[in-house]
Parts: C-alpha cells; sequence; structure tokens
C-alpha cells in the first residue's frame, strides 16, 4: 500500500463558482480559502506531512487588476487574522516563487508568517505564489551556471524552491481542466494525476478521500515493469 507524503493541488474553479453563486468571483475565492483549512484538517488527521497549494501563478497577473488586489488582501487578511491558530495547531507556512513583485505589505505578511510557524511540525503547508515552474527551471540553471558546480539531478533539485521537500505523490486539480498549468513540472515526473469536475469551493473531504484511498492501491512502476 503506497504511502502519501506530499499532495500538490491546483485548486481551479474558485472564480467560475463565484459568478454562478453571486456573479463575483471574489466570493468564489473566500469561499476557497474556506476548502483550505478543511483539507488542512483533514491532512492532519491522516498524518500527510506536506501539502502544496496552487495559490497565485506567475500568469495569473492578466487577470483584472481588482480581482488581484482582492487575492493579496485575502491572503494578508487571513495571515493577520490566523496566524495564532496556525502555530497553536503547529501548521508551518512555507513560500514557493518569486515573492518580490508583491505589494510590500503582503510580502512583510508572509514573511513573517513563515518565520512565525518556523518551528510548527505537524504539517509543511506550500503556497506556490507568483509560481512559474518554468521560470523555476531557467532560475535553478542560472544558478548551477553560476556556482559553478556539475549539472546533475541531485544538483538540481538542490536548487529549485522546493529543495528539500519531497516530490508530491498525488496531484488533484479541480474545475474540470486536464493541463497542469506551469506547476511543478520537474517534481511531478512521477506524480499520480487526479482531475476533478468540481470546482474548488464544492470540493469535500470525501472527495479528498476517494483519491488518497484510490492512489494507496495503484502500482508505481517508475520506469519498470
Amino acid at each position: 500500500m503506497n504511502k502519501v507524503n506530499h499532495i500538490a493541488i491546483i485548486m481551479d474553479g474558485n472564480g467560475r463558482w463565484g459568478k454562478q453563486k453571486a456573479k463575483n468571483r471574489n466570493i468564489g475565492h473566500q469561499n476557497g480559502v474556506k476548502v483550505i483549512e478543511k483539507i488542512v484538517q483533514a491532512s492532519i488527521k491522516l498524518k500527510i506531512p506536506i501539502l502544496t497549494f496552487y495559490t497565485f501563478s506567475s500568469e495569473n497577473w492578466k487577470r483584472p487588476k481588482k480581482e488581484i488586489v482582492f487575492l493579496f488582501n485575502l491572503i494578508k487578511y487571513y495571515f493577520t487574522k490566523e496566524i495564532n491558530n496556525l502555530v497553536k495547531n503547529s501548521i508551518k507556512i512555507n513560500i514557493i516563487g518569486n515573492i518580490k513583485p508583491l505589494p510590500k505589505n503582503v510580502k512583510i505578511c508572509l514573511i513573517d508568517s513563515m518565520k512565525k510557524t518556523k518551528k510548527c511540525n505537524k504539517i509543511l503547508v506550500n503556497l506556490a505564489i507568483n509560481y512559474g515552474s518554468q521560470n523555476e527551471i531557467i532560475e535553478t540553471t542560472k544558478k548551477i551556471y553560476k556556482n559553478k558546480i556539475p549539472i546533475n539531478m541531485k544538483n538540481f533539485e538542490k536548487n529549485l524552491y522546493t529543495k528539500n521537500i519531497v516530490n508530491p505523490d498525488i496531484l488533484i486539480r479541480t474545475g474540470g481542466k486536464k493541463r497542469l498549468s506551469n506547476f511543478l513540472l520537474w517534481q511531478m515526473a512521477y506524480t499520480e494525476l487526479y482531475f476533478v469536475n468540481k470546482l474548488w469551493p464544492d470540493f469535500k473531504i470525501n472527495d479528498y478521500n476517494k483519491i488518497i484511498n484510490n492512489f494507496k492501491k495503484v502500482k508505481r512502476n517508475y520506469g519498470n515493469i
């Protein structure tokens, strides 16, 4: 039976859900946060040590400015409000991606959240913010070249955003789309992919458990017969 060490999630469908329910994409983002909380708590109970959520891609800057501002304010509001609960529940926060272009107050809030949860050890929650896997691979290649170290798998993985983090066993993408959208392309070479038609705010713990139970029975060959 396969052990689950790391689950990556593309939370697609928040905007569509908001438009369907209230003609407002931002309502979908607000409800999407509630699902994240439920998934994190369920993962702690299941003793899954690592989650990675695709929170804001490097391509999401193309969205309407009002929606981008709302998303960043939502992130800042959540961590300002919930940081004590995160520490209390021993949830470690880690950010992967290039946060330099983010608004200063959001950047400070994220860095502060990482510092305050540094010693938490029940679960590691990675948030991919201003993240794009192709950019990550290019930047990693530049680092290796600049530092004049041998090019091999081990050195490459040491210089990714996800250094020292085991690669995902499972990818879950909600929203009915069947693509990776520039998310953890290197890291998901042998990840089991699960595409769900439900929009993210409609994703339930029962759906989550079904995927995990299915994964546990999958034969993982890694190129072998």
